[in-house]
């Protein structure tokens, strides 16, 4: 019987640069993800478990697509600054709010409340979500896993506009810097969408986040 060749020496050498190795990770990364997209839509129409596991099953399978958005624009990122070069869409904001603030009431004991009119603006749809994941998980710490958060979308004088309130000790900039929590890049590109961002103390006596945005038509 003869002896079989190495895989390798079958395969001409590539020369693997930071780019080419990125995209080599993330093309396995993406075939774990679909791994687990299959098995949880699997899952999902079981009948060995209840409508509240099931419930639990879909959050994972809509969180799997969320990290697939994020690995693909990841993949399509240029060298060279680090600024998201797709453009930006009319995107129904208390939807999107909805998307974040689901996984969150299922895996934190913080309280949250949702108080969503239904506004649109036009913004990057991954880049907010994670503008807006940014400050929940900020807002979740800095409440604590008894404390309170309060989210509102509402619209105003044709601003669409975001608040994210929570009851722990405020923001202090003597503490953290707008880089160190994100709120710089996020505030960079609220104004590149035409809006600003506002920070201060909020109904619930902790940090304050506002998101104001034209609404989109």
């Amino acid at each position: 019987m003869p002896s079989a060749l190495p895989l390798a020496s079958l395969i001409p050498p590539v020369a693997v640069g930071e780019a080419q190795y990125r995209r080599q990770v993330g093309h396995d990364i993406r075939h774990e993800l679909s791994t687990i997209m299959l098995l949880a839509s699997v899952l999902t129409s079981s009948k060995d478990i209840g409508p509240v596991s099931r419930g639990r099953v879909g959050q994972i399978l809509a969180e799997t697509h969320w990290l697939g958005e994020l690995i693909r624009a990841y993949d399509q990122a240029p060298d060279g600054d680090g600024r998201d070069p797709r453009g930006a869409d009319v995107i129904r904001l208390d939807l999107l709010v909805a998307d974040i603030v689901r996984p969150i009431r299922l895996s934190s004991s913080t309280r949250v409340s949702v108080d969503a009119d239904e506004v649109s603006a036009r913004v990057n749809r991954l880049a907010f979500w994670r503008a807006l994941r940014n400050f929940f998980c900020n807002a979740l710490v800095a409440a604590g896993p008894d404390g309170q958060l309060a989210v509102a979308v509402s619209e105003a004088e044709g601003f669409a506009i975001v608040d994210v309130d929570d009851d722990g000790p405020g923001f202090d900039p003597r503490r953290a810097t707008p880089s160190s929590l994100g709120l710089r890049i996020t505030a960079e590109l609220v104004d590149s969408w035409g809006g600003h961002l506002q920070i201060g103390t909020g109904s619930l006596g902790g940090c304050s986040v506002r998101l104001v945005l034209p609404q989109g038509g």
